[in-house]
């Protein structure tokens, strides 16, 4: 057979190669699950691909096969030694050349081969062409395209130069699995899958207005600056390179590491006129690129330690990671109050929150707005309402909605406040990770009327010691940030964090927090699923045992009223049948005698055959009424009111007549037989 000769000459992997390269199919699976289904025939699977209308193999080798316009059914032994050479002719040919100096012109666009080969083997004629589907990316746009195989690049080009308005010449498609490609390189050739991702790029044309500011910030945050910094006291030069998304504030750290001057001791020269803010980055500073120079010394004056404090932009310029005392500022003649921007009142209008406030929840709107007045609307959401209430929403729900609880204490005498305030809780990552992982409750302990209160408040929900840990706390040390854990007993606090901190250890010291809290909520998140799964259980065992109860009293209800239905009809039938009875033998008693058949008078002999086939028999005097007829009937059971006396020939109903009338009228006379029937 045809499958046995193709699989002796060629192993699967090949069969596979063949029938993947004759039908255009990529997809591996469909393709051997297309072959399994015709046992590894090849002709047979391809064949089965190929509709026969559309045309099936065809040869040029034998003179049988030239004459016919195409092959058989695929077992026929000329259809397998054409797929054989058809797929040997594939395997040997290879792809046709891609470069534009192919002598051969692109096949066209209204049938596609399934396989290339030279002239002297078969070849596969006409079927529907395979699409290629493309989603090109240029700047912000996309476009879609769907194009068959046989299509070129530079007619891809073509589509886009319409779309995009991009001339084709200065367009460079990238994304090509093979590398570089020419614009007259044939689709097919690069064996595409079905689906691709290109990407147009245009170094020639220059960027527009609204892209060009983008990517030029973008490729700025990416360059690397070289500072010259001339330290003018030592008499040394330092070259540092630093990418674009450093910000003055880290060049200064790394200076007071070098230079052994804390940052807000450092005297500099050479920034732009346009750098106001410490946080700024070196790509947005305007410094120049790739080289810039500066110069840095000590402050040696009071003069020269003087700098503009007219909205408290100094506290953005301030290092919150020295570690040298903040009491050295007095050697300069500079005020603390002066120099962390808490002495103006250009920033303290007004406290942050009002003393003795009898509502916790106006004082902390109040807390809010002006925090947002000071550092601005990039900040924690402070939870409104009392310390008691932001516990039961942190730990007193399901162990998957629970949270831990960050108490945020502002101290407006601490020198750390403004710091801690703009740089640390203003960050927009420590905002991002409080809001997902923290309940924020904020209070204010300037006063000693809300401290009071805020002691006593903690002293109520989370013991004595967290309350006299946060008494002994100097004024200096604030503010603080307590994270605090819900547990089945009683809160634990897990770390309490001071004003001196830098963002990164404040993200590192909540990240730890949370590492514990994550660890202990999986335990109670199992405990609290135990615990559900076994109340489940119990729940469906006392509604299993309820709907069990309730069907044996159904039942029981149901066995009663059947019975009590039964005992009502027995009495009924019992009273029924008394009556009957009653009925009967009064009947019986009121029948007038039997005469005698020599009385002398015209006597009527009946016969009566009953429906179970016995007979009454009995004398009636001939002027006798039917009305004792029915009497004697029913006497011996038989009621008027359910059956009818017939007469046998010619059939008629005696029922039915005047119960008045006599025997002889009826004409049952000198006798006769009749029988009984139960009416309908």
């Amino acid at each position: 057979m045809a499958s046995d000769s193709g699989e002796s000459n060629m192993d699967r992997e090949m069969i596979l190669a063949d029938f993947q390269a004759c039908t255009g199919i990529d997809n591996i699976a469909e393709a051997i699950t297309l072959l399994e289904l015709n046992n590894w025939d090849l002709v047979a699977a391809i064949n089965g691909v190929i509709p026969q209308e559309n045309g099936i193999l065809q040869s040029d080798f034998t003179s049988e096969a030239s004459q016919a316009t195409m092959f058989g059914p695929p077992s026929h032994p000329e259809a397998a030694d054409a797929a054989a050479a058809a797929a040997a002719a594939a395997r040997s040919a290879g792809p046709p050349p891609s470069s534009s100096s192919s002598s051969s012109p692109p096949p066209s666009s209204s049938a596609s081969a399934f396989c290339p080969i030279s002239p002297s083997t078969r070849h596969i004629v006409e079927r529907q062409p395979r699409m290629i589907n493309f989603r090109v990316e240029y700047r912000q746009r996309s476009v879609e395209l769907v194009l068959e195989e046989s299509r070129t690049v530079g007619e891809i080009k073509g589509i886009l130069q319409t779309e995009l308005g991009i001339p084709a010449s200065k367009m460079h498609l990238k994304g090509w699995k093979s590398g570089d490609v020419s614009d007259t390189t044939v689709l097919r050739s690069l064996h595409l899958p079905k689906n691709n991702s290109l990407y147009v790029l245009t170094p020639d044309i220059a960027p527009t207005a609204s892209t060009s500011k983008n990517s030029a910030l973008q490729d700025s945050l990416n360059q690397n600056f070289l500072l010259v910094i001339s330290h003018r006291e030592a008499q040394r030069d330092y070259s540092l390179n630093f990418p674009g998304s450093k910000t003055i504030q880290e060049v200064k750290r790394n200076i007071s590491d070098l230079t052994n001057i804390p940052v807000r001791h450092q005297q500099w020269e050479g920034w732009p006129a346009s750098v106001s803010d410490d946080s700024m980055t070196l790509a947005l500073s305007g410094i120049s690129y790739p080289c810039h120079h500066l110069s840095v010394c000590r402050r040696s004056s009071p003069a020269n330690a003087q700098e503009p404090t007219e909205e408290c932009t100094d506290v953005h310029m301030i290092s919150d990671s020295e570690g040298d005392d903040f009491e050295d500022a007095s050697e300069f003649g500079v005020d603390d109050s002066e120099m962390f921007g808490i002495g103006t009142t250009g920033c303290r209008k007004s406290p942050m929150m009002p003393e003795n406030s009898e509502n916790e929840a106006d004082a902390l709107l109040h807390f809010t707005a002006e925090f947002s007045s000071r550092y601005g609307e990039t900040h924690p959401m402070f939870y409104i309402g009392s310390l008691e209430a932001a516990s039961q929403e942190a730990f007193y729900g399901k162990a998957r909605d629970r949270k831990l609880l960050a108490i945020y204490l502002h101290n407006d005498d601490s020198v750390l406040s403004n710091v801690f305030c703009s740089q640390m809780m203003c960050a927009d990552s420590i905002v991002s990770y409080l809001s997902q992982n923290f309940i924020t409750w904020a209070w204010d302990v300037t006063k000693e009327a809300n401290k009071a209160r805020l002691l006593t408040m903690c002293t109520r929900h989370f013991g004595s010691v967290v309350t006299q840990t946060i008494r002994t706390y100097k004024t200096d040390q604030f503010p603080l940030l307590l994270i605090v854990m819900g547990k089945r007993t009683s809160n634990e606090v897990l770390n309490v964090i001071q004003g001196n901190t830098t963002v990164d250890e404040l993200m590192m010291r909540l990240m730890g927090a949370m590492e514990i809290f994550t660890a202990q909520q999986q335990e109670d998140i199992k405990d609290e699923d135990e615990r559900e799964a076994r109340e489940m259980v119990k729940r469906e065992q006392d509604e299993a045992y309820r709907l069990s109860l309730e069907a044996d009293r159904k039942k029981r209800e149901a066995q009663e009223r059947e019975e009590a239905e039964q005992v009502r009809l027995e009495q009924m039938r019992k009273e029924q049948e008394e009556e009957k009875e009653a009925i009967r033998l009064s009947l019986e008693q009121a029948l007038p005698p039997e005469p005698d058949e020599e009385s002398g008078e015209q006597i009527s002999k009946l016969r009566i055959r009953t429906p179970s086939g016995e007979f009454l028999e009995r004398r009636f005097l001939g002027s006798c009424r039917l009305q004792v007829l029915f009497d004697f009937v029913a006497s011996k059971g038989f009621p008027f009111e359910e059956f009818k006396i017939l007469t046998t020939f010619p059939r008629r109903n005696i029922t039915q007549l005047d119960p008045g009338s006599t025997l002889l009228e009826a004409k049952l006379f000198p006798q006769e037989t009749l029988f009984l029937e139960a009416k309908e």
